[in-house]
């Protein structure tokens, strides 16, 4: 028999679990996701993306701006869901709203815990060079990410591979998880298992103060943190190309051999020294134009070996 569930979700991420939940012909009785947000130029406010898919598929939409009201609380335990399916929600829900599903929370979260635990798995897992990560589904509790892991699934990461498309990867391979511990949950055989006590690490909220390229460090590190940032925010360096520095954001790049002066280009192809080590850009983006492969730009903008970014 089909499970009632509340489905709790907001950006890109949790829309392939939406799907594929409501494919396996469980009823969602409501979506939750963050308030419409004011963005673009015009700064009109927008709805997110679980936001819109819910309301394609005809559920009912709520967006409270937290749950600390008396009411808020009432309304979501009057759904009398089975169960709540939590996918980047953005909030950290109360013991009130985690104790209101007869059969509990379930969180969706994209990496091995409890290794990054926190806001940005993804990026952390890229950035320190993570040649593996996972998808895990979690019963929920009021710690952050501490939950029992019911299901997971390894999932590697390539030498190339970008946040972008770890973060494709990884919301295909929850979405089916995710269908899986539901099925389970039905038939009573869900076994869930504590966390370790060893090996957690924060995964804190990209800082807009780390996207800066810092050439002084190994060239390895550099690439990692070009990959784990791209395509957003994007890692960026300041280049002077006409009466004014100019911000590049660097989406792709690959370690070669090289040195120099740390932030220095060594050729004429955007190869950039590192502290130890170099990196060639191989696709970019200038600020307010569309990405490009470095050869495109590299047409158009000739900077000369032993310009310093």
């Amino acid at each position: 028999m089909p499970l009632k569930i509340v489905f709790m979700g907001t950006p890109d991420f949790s829309v392939a679990v939406l799907d594929a939940v409501v494919a396996a012909g469980h009823e969602i009785v409501a979506v939750y996701s963050q308030p419409p947000r004011p963005a673009g130029r015009g700064m009109a406010e927008v709805k997110s993306p679980v936001h819109r898919r819910a309301e394609t598929l005809g559920i009912p939409v709520r967006t409270p701006l937290n749950f600390k009201s008396d009411e808020d609380r009432a309304a979501f335990a009057a759904l009398g869901a089975d169960a709540a399916v939590v996918v980047a929600y953005g909030l950290l829900l109360p013991k009130a709203v985690l104790d209101a599903p007869q059969l509990g929370c379930f969180n969706v979260h994209a990496s091995k815990l409890p290794r990054w635990r926190g806001a940005a798995p993804i990026q952390r897992a890229i950035m320190a060079g993570d040649t593996v990560t996972a998808v895990d589904v979690m019963r929920m509790e009021q710690g952050l990410d501490t939950g029992p892991v019911c299901l997971g699934r390894d999932v590697p990461i390539s030498s190339d591979m970008t946040a972008g498309e770890l973060h494709d990867a990884l919301s295909e391979a929850g979405a089916e998880l995710m269908v899986e511990a539901l099925a389970k949950l039905e038939a009573g055989t869900l076994q869930c298992t504590p966390q370790p006590s060893e090996g957690a690490t924060y995964a804190a909220k990209i800082d807009k103060g780390e996207t800066r390229i810092d050439f002084s460090r190994a060239a390895k590190e550099v690439a990692d943190h070009i990959r784990g940032l791209s395509p957003f925010p994007g890692a960026w360096f300041e280049i002077t190309l006409g009466a004014k520095p100019e911000r590049i954001k660097v989406l792709a790049a690959k370690v070669v051999s090289g040195s120099g002066e740390p932030g220095t280009l060594i050729d004429d192809e955007l190869t950039i020294a590192c502290g130890s080590g170099a990196i060639r850009v191989e696709k970019l983006q200038r600020a307010g134009k569309q990405p490009m492969l470095t050869a495109d730009f590299l047409r158009g903008t000739r900077i000369a070996a032993g310009t310093r970014l």
